[in-house]
Order: C-alpha cells, then sequence, then structure tokens
C-alpha cells in the first residue's frame, strides 16, 4: 500500500478526497478519446482537452515544487506558458494522463505528510499581492480550485466534440 492509499482521516481526507473528485471529474471527461480529438481545438482559443491535462498537471506539479521549497523551487523548472494548453506532435493523451497520474500520487503524499500550516512567501508576479504567503493548506486548496475550474473548462470542450457530457 503506498502512501497516498493509506486511509487517512479529518482535514487531511478532507482535501484529499475533493482534490481526487475533481481530478476525477477532469480524466472522465476524456474518456474513450483518441489523440486527435484529445488535440482538438474547439473554441477560438488554444485549449484543448489533452492541453488541460497537460496544464493541470504541470500547474499542481509546480505548487506541489512551492509546498515543499517555496518559490525557488517552485520556479526551478521552464514553463512553456502557451505550449501547455495544447497537444505537440511527441504528446499522446495516454503519456498526459500516465504523468498526471505521478503528479497526483506524489500530491497526495505531500497532503499526507507535510505541516499544512507550513508556509513560503509567493513569488513575485503581477497576480499575486505583495508580500503574501501561502500555507501548504491555502496551495491544496488552490489546486482543487484549479482543478475543478479546468473540469468545468473541459466538459465544454468534450460536449462540443461529440455531445459527451460529464456533469450533465
Amino acid at each position: 500500500m503506498t502512501i497516498s492509499e493509506q486511509v487517512t482521516t479529518g482535514e487531511r481526507a478532507d482535501l484529499l478526497q475533493t482534490l481526487r473528485r475533481h481530478r476525477g471529474f477532469l480524466r472522465q471527461t476524456v474518456d474513450g478519446l483518441t489523440d486527435e480529438q484529445a488535440a482538438r481545438r474547439t473554441t477560438v482559443s488554444e485549449l484543448c482537452l489533452g492541453g488541460l491535462i497537460k496544464h493541470v498537471a504541470g500547474t499542481e506539479h509546480r505548487w506541489m515544487l512551492f509546498a515543499v521549497g517555496g518559490a525557488a523551487a517552485m520556479e526551478s523548472e521552464p514553463v512553456d506558458w502557451a505550449g501547455q494548453f495544447r497537444m505537440t506532435g511527441a504528446d499522446t493523451l495516454a503519456a498526459l494522463l500516465d504523468d498526471y497520474a505521478r503528479v497526483a500520487d506524489r500530491t497526495d503524499e505531500l497532503v499526507l505528510t507535510l505541516d499544512l500550516d507550513a508556509a513560503h512567501p509567493l513569488p513575485q508576479a503581477p497576480w499575486f499581492e505583495p508580500g503574501a504567503s501561502w500555507s501548504v493548506r491555502r496551495v491544496v486548496l488552490h489546486m482543487i480550485a484549479e482543478t475543478a475550474q479546468h473540469a468545468g473548462h473541459a466538459d465544454i470542450l468534450r460536449e462540443a466534440i461529440d455531445g459527451a457530457k460529464t456533469m450533465g
């Protein structure tokens, strides 16, 4: 049994159950799609279903780097800000989902082991309040919100591909 499969109670259980539920909605949205369908843009934006999986996995990974090591750790890996929302010729939906599963397992492990009250100053960015710090708990809550928001986006994109709906 891995640490992320262990039974836990209280706040950590609530956080993990909620995050896993929204990850499940996002993953369910791409069930049965081909790579071509997952890469299809169905709106005027760059968004595609595979790109959303890639983005959420990358975002969760970076925020967990922050939870462990602060802004410097989060910024230690380059980000392809435009490319993270689309599938490239080298991407497959299966590989993107496998990567997302690895990221999710690592996050679950961290949620079970990190001090939820530990906090780090946020990186300097126009979208963060100057001088603000976030606790590990706040990072996890942010990931729940981010995943839920993108699961909703994915549902709209999927419906435009073949009429299937995840949440309705």
